[in-house]
């Protein structure tokens, strides 16, 4: 049986299911471990929902405290319930702060590392939030305006 502990700290620290988090840690014995496990599986849930529509969604919007650089992305997922969901919110706004810093090509942006965490990409994020929401998620569009 796994450590309780260490299955409560993996939740809080990925916001992963219980369930997931105690195969995780059964599976790799430490947190470190369970966390790379985690990740390749969001990676691999992520890939099989890649081809699920994605009609919901929200549009985004960010204002660099200068005023001189303005961003929107257009983050779409299945459904209004995910759409509406703070792990989808954080992740739209996460995304606006890195056009901001980045540009605002989507391809691009998504293989470029994170602003907050140069060992993970903008995709790596999307990853997450899919392996914790259960649904495909598409960064549609970013915008970027600078003065």
């Amino acid at each position: 049986m796994a450590n309780i502990e260490l299955i409560k700290q993996l939740r809080d620290e990925t916001g992963i299911s219980i369930g997931e988090c105690k195969k995780a840690v059964e599976e790799g014995g430490s947190i470190e471990k369970a966390k790379e496990i985690l990740k390749k599986w969001g990676k691999d849930l992520a890939a099989k929902k890649e081809d699920r529509n994605t009609g919901q969604g929200k549009i985004e919007a960010y204002i660099h405290a200068n005023g001189k650089v303005g961003v929107m992305v257009e983050l779409r997922c299945e459904t209004d319930f995910v759409a509406k969901s703070q792990d989808f919110q954080n992740l739209a706004h996460e995304l606006c702060l890195q056009s901001a810093a980045m540009g605002d090509d989507p391809k691009t942006l998504l293989t470029l590392p994170w602003i907050k965490d140069s060992s993970k990409t903008a995709k790596d994020l999307i990853d997450e939030t899919i392996a914790k929401v259960g649904e495909n998620i598409v960064l549609q569009k970013a915008v970027r305006f600078e003065i």
